[in-house]
């Protein structure tokens, strides 16, 4: 009997060791869910309605005509293009130029603490303030400090949020997101074997080839993981966008195509139906991302 007693005892303190990490999380499971498919929910419910804005009484059952004018109206693929465009070019320009900074930085030097913090700061920065700084003080006609540079050279000014709108924002993004590419960049740089480094010196293999041939190699996972991360959140860039170019040449991505339904068209019904889509969309890339992220984590572990 006794012996009974105590075999319950176990497994009732086995089945509570179990339980106690869900019993933990559970509080911050359901904040997050209620967080994030609450809104999503009410999202969809809006955009299966027809509401105008400047027509706030006038609410109807719209069924699917929402996602049907998404779809017929031909601004969708435009504003996939841009957003893919100016996703890819500013994760590369972001990652060469976090690379260069990266190994500029792996050296010994006075100032060097001093240095990488200076670097950063662009990434600590908010998008909006990046957006405004770079707007006014940089890419200005008439006070922008490139303009004074372009002017002193001999050359007349240049309008980039107006002449070249694409080109500004990759510019801006990749200001942005460099230093957080070259923080992942660095990283992978300092966990570097310096006994092999120091063999590869003894054999006079030299700098570009040591480079290209053992930390390169190295890099490998660090420079996925850069990308895959960079990807993820520059597929939300709209701060530069809605600031510098108004969605002009180009550069209207899924996030500006929903501000502008919502807020310029006045369509709370359409502008839902935008949302919808764009999170169904995000989800896909962010699943596909997430998958090979993880890929490259269990490949570095099992190395």
């Amino acid at each position: 009997m006794a012996t009974g007693l105590k075999s319950a005892k176990i497994a009732s303190q086995k089945a509570e060791t179990k339980t106690l990490p869900r019993k933990l999380l559970a509080p911050a499971l359901i904040f997050s869910i209620a967080l994030t498919q609450i809104p999503f929910l009410v999202t969809i419910y809006f955009s299966l309605m027809e509401w105008n804005l400047l027509k706030p009484q006038d609410k109807a059952f719209a069924g699917f005509d929402n996602y049907i004018y998404v779809f017929r109206t031909g601004d969708l693929l435009p504003a996939i293009i841009a957003t893919v465009g100016l996703t890819a070019f500013s994760v590369i320009s972001s990652l060469l130029v976090g690379l260069f900074f990266a190994v500029l930085l792996d050296r010994k030097f006075i100032g060097q603490s001093v240095a990488r913090t200076l670097i950063i700061t662009p990434f600590l920065i908010m998008p909006a303030a990046s957006a405004l700084i770079w707007k006014f003080s940089m890419f200005d006609t008439n006070i922008g400090v490139i303009n004074f540079v372009v002017q002193k050279l001999g050359f007349s000014a240049i309008g980039w949020s107006t002449q070249y709108p694409y080109l500004s924002v990759i510019i801006l993004l990749t200001w942005q997101f460099a230093p957080f590419m070259m923080l992942i960049l660095l990283s992978g740089l300092q966990s570097q074997s310096r006994e092999v480094l120091e063999a590869a010196a003894v054999d006079r293999a030299g700098v570009w080839r040591t480079f290209a041939f053992i930390t390169l190699p190295h890099l490998r996972q660090y420079i996925e993981i850069a990308i895959l991360l960079g990807t993820i959140m520059l597929l939300q860039a709209f701060d530069p966008i809605a600031i510098m170019t108004k969605g002009t040449g180009g550069t209207k991505t899924l996030a500006y195509l929903l501000y502008e339904r919502a807020f310029v068209g006045m369509n709370v019904g359409q502008a839902a139906a935008y949302g919808v889509v764009t999170v169904i969309l995000t989800i896909i890339v962010a699943t596909i991302s997430l998958r090979s992220l993880f890929k490259v984590f269990i490949s570095g572990v099992s190395k």
